[in-house]
């Protein structure tokens, strides 16, 4: 049983900058309480971290009542755009390909950025794969956001209501916001991508492979990950039993291994995708202005929140290797 120490990169986090104007991430309107204290339904706020419509002041009814949308403290409850947006915009190539996997062309899924950084889950098959890639979301520091009243245009007939009532008002409002700016962090791990698992038996697989299958699915990644830097020597190498150090009966799975330079091009690709996004929503955008890389060998992980003085922004080590074959 071997029961050395990992050592290595466990992880690469990394320190975002983003600045942008206006909203991106909008949450929809929002039960607001009007000053005669009505409540509408015609503000739409954006994604506000820690925000409650509620104002805390309850009736003996128990109705609780709500907020005005001027009510609001930006510092406190600041703008941010949710990882899964900002996922959706990092990936957006293969935004919709999923809709498509079946248990037949997994392969081809595997072999690419959604299968080996983004992860998937295909439903029908159970299939799945973690992914690697933390991000959370970005978090406005500014806070200059604002209140708008909005008149609908046009012809002033009054509109119906569903239950066919007159609509007593054509106005709507929102909360809007200037310049952005962002902070966020993430993380790549290093153990969740550097093995893919092609085997049910922990319910991690990827895919399930037939006999002969491994090595073909292990050469189609290899030749993904190459044509991402023609220069390096990536290997995925196949094996029926890669066992993760450290267990106690060696049991293992099915999978596929990434050597290091195979990690190195992956964790460099992500980052590099990560500098150059940006986000376009009608009237309003945000794009990354700085990326601060920690290629971390400790065991504290987003070293880089708390001592940026200990950060490594170039690989002094080689990449941590969790898995042996037996």
């Amino acid at each position: 049983m071997q029961m050395e120490k990992i050592t290595g990169i466990k992880s690469v986090d990394f320190k975002i900058k983003a600045l942008g104007h206006g909203v991106v991430n909008w949450n929809g309107p929002t039960n607001l309480a009007q000053e005669n204290g009505t409540t509408v339904d015609n503000h739409t706020l954006p994604k506000l971290r820690g925000y409650t419509n509620l104002s805390g002041r309850v009736k003996d009814t128990g109705y609780k009542y709500r907020k005005e949308p001027t009510d609001i403290d930006f510092k406190k409850t600041p703008l941010y755009i949710s990882q899964n947006c900002v996922r959706h915009h990092l990936f957006r190539d293969q935004a919709y390909d999923l809709h498509y996997a079946k248990d037949k062309n997994l392969a081809k899924v595997i072999a690419s950025m959604t299968g080996l950084i983004r992860g998937y889950v295909v439903p029908s098959s159970q299939c799945k794969r973690t992914s690697p890639l933390l991000i959370e979301d970005f978090v406005d520091q500014l806070g200059n956001g604002n209140f708008e009243q909005f008149g609908r245009a046009g012809s002033k007939e009054k509109e119906i209501t569903k239950s066919g009532e007159e609509k007593s008002s054509t106005f709507f409002s929102k909360t809007t916001f200037g310049d952005t700016e962002y902070l966020s962090y993430g993380s790549i791990s290093i153990e969740q991508l550097q093995f893919i698992s092609l085997d049910n038996k922990f319910d991690r697989a990827a895919m399930v492979v037939k006999e002969g299958q491994g090595e073909e699915v292990a050469q189609l990644v290899k030749d993904y990950i190459k044509s991402l830097n023609p220069k390096l020597s990536p290997e995925a190498k196949f094996h029926k039993n890669y066992v993760r150090n450290g267990t106690i009966f060696e049991e293992g799975e099915n999978g596929i291994l990434l050597n290091q330079e195979a990690i190195n091009i992956l964790v460099e690709t992500t980052i590099h995708k990560i500098k150059e996004l940006s986000i376009r929503q009608a009237k309003s955008y945000m794009y990354i202005e700085e990326v601060l890389v920690d290629y971390n060998d400790s065991t504290k992980m987003m070293r880089i929140k708390r001592d940026p003085s200990q950060i490594e922004n170039q690989p002094k080590s080689d990449y941590a290797v969790y898995f042996y074959t037996k």
